[in-house]
């Protein structure tokens, strides 16, 4: 009897693999040989983060290597595309069944389902994805797209289901769902977050380095390349953050520092977006620190609120919004992305590092993208959709699934704030959290003038543009009456400032 083939995606590489574990009870250990296909087309449909590139193929072959030093049948196929590689592995050993996890991002999870099966004439059997907790429990199964749900709803629904920091009674412990407005605080001078762990590269990842630095489009470069590559490594990293960082992440959440591009954030995302870590296990692990005295409350319920809440909230919200996200455009932005966010070739301090941060090293915390990144493009009215493509080719972290609501729904308020509130603010949110500001040619307490920071004279201007718009929205009409403290000169001078630097900037 031919074995059952279990195609395991590359992202999917978890050591509890439900399609692994499916097809082992029916068959047995012997009976099961696991297919994992680098596809060429997958590689290239981005100039993707070649520090990304890296990870997920030394991260794939580390995870062959080890199931078969465990004992079982691995063919790792390199192929032009995922139907070839299946096509080829039918060829070669004929299996009678097909037995895959869901895909993440919907274009693969449709190929599975729609075209994998009728291509190969077999049987190809789609099980649930287990990556994410939304996949073992909806809070709201019959929620139509249209019903906004924010995040906090969404969360304590989710806090409630998978018993995470509760009493007995079921209040959420220390009698408040959120610790955030205790989250806010700048990093103080001096203050010198510990780096994170780093694994030097072994002989499969500086092989796989060799390659994708042949590549001829990408971003960043492979040299440095010092992240985990197994589910060994990863357990490392999360217990480095336990121990060294997660006790002063809620204080500093949203700080950001020329000191630290990590601060005190966990720099585990790459690893739960591959499978080498779980969802459950990083809540776990910082809901054992808070129960064994080792890490205060606001910073295990913010950091819990990051993968319990937001994480989950977003790969929910990207099936339930699709496919509207892919076109989403509420404040018809239309300018090009300016043609330095490939460079941080730019005079404005703020956007140089965390530009030049992200293309280095494909890491930026999220305060950075959403408040600096998704802010200026917000405010100045950058085309969403390449905006998205932008943060997809930038990022180690970045997939489809995460990028699409996150960068179009939450940073650029596209979907009309289905999901969120728009997230604008002027340079003061950033001159606050950061010590961007110092050292800048542009002045974050002026409004209009030539040494006025772009980021005021964009606030403003985009009050003035949208100020019905923004009147009609309960969370964002107090901002608009801000409008009411500029002198009529002013107001009338922001739009015309405005327009000359984004025509200097976007080149239209």
């Amino acid at each position: 009897m031919a074995p059952i083939t279990v195609w395991i995606l590359g992202d999917q590489l978890l050591r509890a693999h439900p399609a692994l574990t499916s097809a082992e009870a029916a068959a047995g250990r012997a009976g099961v040989r696991v297919l994992l296909i680098e596809s060429a087309a997958r590689l290239r449909q981005q100039p993707y983060q070649r520090k990304k590139l890296v990870l997920l193929l030394s991260a794939m072959r580390h995870y062959a290597a080890t199931l078969t030093t465990m004992g079982y049948q691995v063919d790792y196929r390199q192929a032009p595309d995922f139907l070839s590689g299946l096509r080829a592995h039918q060829a070669a050993y004929g299996p009678t069944r097909v037995l895959t996890m869901a895909a993440a991002e919907e274009p693969t999870r449709r190929f599975q389902q729609d075209e994998a099966g009728p291509a190969l004439n077999t049987p190809v059997e789609v099980l649930p994805n287990t990556q994410f907790l939304t996949g073992q429990f909806d809070p709201f199964p019959n929620a139509p797209p249209e019903r906004t749900i924010i995040m906090a709803t969404f969360y304590r629904a989710m806090r409630r289901h998978f018993d995470v920091l509760l009493e007995r009674d079921g209040a959420p412990v220390g009698g408040r769902w959120s610790y955030d407005a205790e989250n806010r605080k700048p990093l103080p001078r001096g203050a010198q977050p510990p780096p994170p762990p780093r694994f030097p590269p072994d002989a499969i990842t500086r092989a796989v380095m060799d390659e994708v630095a042949t590549f001829p489009d990408g971003v960043g470069s492979v040299e440095g390349f010092d992240l985990a590559v197994t589910a060994e490594e990863a357990e490392l990293a999360l217990e480095s953050f336990i121990a060294e960082r997660l006790p002063d992440f809620g204080a500093y959440e949203d700080a950001m520092s020329r000191r630290s591009a990590l601060i005190y954030h966990s720099g585990l995302s790459p690893y739960l977006n591959l499978g080498l870590l779980t969802p459950l296990q990083l809540v776990r692990a910082a809901e054992a620190a808070y129960t064994a005295g080792r890490a205060p409350l606001n910073s295990v319920e913010g950091f819990i609120r990051q993968v319990l809440g937001w994480r989950e909230y977003i790969y929910w919200q990207y099936w339930r919004r699709l496919p509207i996200l892919r076109s989403a455009n509420r404040w018809n932005a239309t300018r090009p992305l300016p043609a330095w966010f490939w460079t941080g070739d730019t005079d404005m301090a703020c956007l140089r590092h965390v530009l030049q941060g992200a293309l280095n090293t494909g890491y930026t915390h999220h305060i950075e993208r959403l408040m600096v990144l998704c802010n200026f493009c917000l405010l100045a009215g950058i085309e969403p959709q390449a905006v998205n493509a932008w943060f997809l080719a930038a990022y180690v972290d970045a997939y489809e699934w995460v990028m699409l609501p996150n960068v179009i729904g939450m940073g650029l308020n596209a979907d009309d704030g289905v999901a969120t509130r728009p997230y604008i603010a002027s340079a003061n949110y950033i001159n606050t959290m950061s010590d961007y500001c110092g050292g800048c040619r542009y002045h974050p307490k002026q409004r209009t003038g030539p040494n006025a920071c772009p980021f005021n004279l964009l606030y403003w201007n985009f009050l003035i543009e949208h100020e019905a718009a923004l009147r009609a929205k309960p969370r964002l009409g107090p901002a608009v009456l801000g409008l009411g403290r500029l002198a009529p000169d002013e107001r009338a001078s922001i739009p015309r400032e405005a327009a000359a630097f984004l025509e200097h900037i976007c080149g239209e």
